[in-house]
């Protein structure tokens, strides 16, 4: 049976990482997160909330005989900068949970 001393040193151990990763999840969130697609012609960020910030399209990307393909070049670049941020926090999260042996906690 665990001692009392030893439950309250994994609380605070818990308690620790737990604020380790609130303030880690804070700085990824405050981040920003850019692709573009078409060789640059659709510029998409993003910030680690995986909110949309702004887009950018160059004036040659807009053909009115192919608006298709301008609209493929910013799902392209919005779903770029989405899969940045969303793997920036997995990686982050990774690292505090690693230790913990539970792989996949976030």
């Amino acid at each position: 049976m665990m001692g009392g001393g030893n439950m309250q040193q994994l609380a605070r151990q818990a308690q620790k990482l737990q604020q380790q990763m609130q303030k880690m999840q804070e700085e990824i969130e405050a981040r920003e997160f850019e692709a573009s697609a078409g060789g640059g012609m659709a510029t998409a960020k993003v910030n680690g909330k995986k909110e949309l910030i702004s887009i950018e399209i160059k004036p040659e990307a807009v053909d009115p005989d192919d608006v298709e393909m301008l609209q493929d070049l910013i799902v392209a670049a919005v779903n770029e900068a989405l899969r940045q941020a969303g793997e920036a926090m997995e990686q982050g999260m990774g690292k505090m949970t690693g230790g913990l042996g539970m792989p996949g906690l976030f």
